[in-house]
């Protein structure tokens, strides 16, 4: 499961819709065309891309705490608080996140479940320090007991960050890690994720550029997340994995505001029953649902 913070399908438009204005080979070249509101739907070799309502009968501009909660415990967590909240899980929310998190399901299941990112010194300074203002997928692991990856998992291989590239982590947190290319990096995901059963990548800069934040990064993250996700979707073993890409809330695709969307999440399914999951998936609260529906 690959989750891409603020992704949604936006206009035609080659003035503000990145998709447009620079082009995307993940979409042009394996899916043929880019994706838009007239066209939210594509096809294409088993491959599935689709929208995903993030609004969940609820009003107001979708966000990420409950966006993500709705995600990964398949409950419409707007709904619950009554509001769409973020950045972090609403208070009220966290007893449902220590409950029916998707990486506990997987867990108590005697199944493998495993989350790819590696996270920095500083975060697990952050936490020694007593404070636990987490967000949603770092408290899923919590709960669950899954191991939260560091630097060290990185060099030996079994983890990447969540830039992908390494190279954020050593301009700006004077690391020393080993520059991954996309590619590699994506092919290294592949591989942790064929040893087991439920795997998770989380990618949140996206969310950063939609909101106009490290502009002067915007090219070389925009370029590495390309060739990340089209090695991805272009090399896994369609027999034996699926993906499930996925995302909380529309936002990079319209860099006219600095806000999230009103615009459905973009979603890919492939590989095994992918078709089955693109019929199930209307909005964010399917999500934990299908894959458990088809993958446990």
């Amino acid at each position: 499961m690959l989750f891409v913070d603020g992704v949604g399908i936006g206009k035609k438009d080659y003035e503000y819709n990145p998709f447009f204005k620079y082009g995307f080979n993940t979409f042009e070249k394996l899916f043929g065309e880019i994706p838009h509101l007239e066209k939210q739907r594509i096809e294409k070799n088993g491959m599935f891309l689709f929208p995903c309502d993030t609004r969940l009968g609820v009003e107001g501009l979708p966000q990420s705490g409950t966006g993500q909660v709705s995600i990964f415990c398949g409950v419409n967590a707007a709904k619950f608080v009554g509001k769409h909240f973020g950045p972090f899980p609403y208070s009220t929310t966290i007893p449902i996140i220590a409950e029916q998190n998707i990486f506990k399901y997987y867990k108590d299941l005697n199944l493998k479940a495993y989350f790819a990112n590696a996270y920095p010194k500083s975060f697990f300074d952050y936490i020694d320090s007593g404070k636990s203002r987490l967000n949603v997928t770092a408290l899923c692991c919590k709960f669950a007991n899954i191991k939260l990856n560091t630097s060290d998992d990185i060099e030996n291989g079994n983890a990447i960050t969540a830039e992908i590239t390494n190279e954020r982590w050593n301009k700006k947190l004077n690391s020393k890690l080993k520059i991954l290319k996309p590619e590699t990096a994506a092919r290294r995901l592949l591989k942790i994720a064929a040893n087991n059963d439920f795997t998770l990548h989380e990618f949140y800069l996206t969310d950063h550029l939609g909101h106009g934040r490290i502009k002067d990064e915007f090219d070389n993250i925009y370029k590495n997340l390309d060739l990340f996700l089209f090695t991805i979707l272009n090399e896994m073993d369609k027999e034996k994995l699926t993906l499930v890409l996925c995302s909380d809330h529309g936002n990079l695709e319209d860099l006219s505001v600095k806000t999230h969307t009103m615009n459905p999440a973009i979603t890919i399914t492939a590989g095994k029953n992918a078709d089955k999951l693109a019929e199930n998936i209307k909005d964010l609260t399917d999500i934990k649902q299908s894959i458990i529906k088809f993958y446990t």
